[in-house]
């Protein structure tokens, strides 16, 4: 049975991505022809989303890239901001060859 959730119950929710990383906390939905369009999403100091966007307070989620929420809000990593790309640890140098 698919249980209903007031908007006012979501607002404040933390919100993570399908992949597990924290992403932010709910700050409002944005309603269109009395449905909800999508979800601002307020980057806090230790989210995923903060890091991907630098100095922006928040973004805004298209409710199609929602894949669940009950205690949590989970949505797709597809919304990750784009040009985004995660630290990863550089290559070590190739030693110089003695010639």
């Amino acid at each position: 049975m698919l249980k209903l959730k007031k908007i006012s119950e979501v607002l404040n929710m933390k919100v993570y991505t399908d992949g597990g990383d924290y992403f932010g906390d709910i700050e409002e939905a944005e309603l269109v022809d009395n449905r909800i369009y999508g979800w601002k999403i307020r980057a806090t100091r230790d989210s995923f989303l903060s890091r991907a966007i630098g100095g922006a307070k928040g973004v805004i989620v298209p409710h199609n890239l929602v894949r669940a929420i009950g205690d949590i809000f989970i949505i797709s990593k597809t919304a990750i901001p784009t040009g985004y790309e995660e630290k990863t640890e550089e290559e070590p140098l190739a030693p110089i060859s003695e010639q």
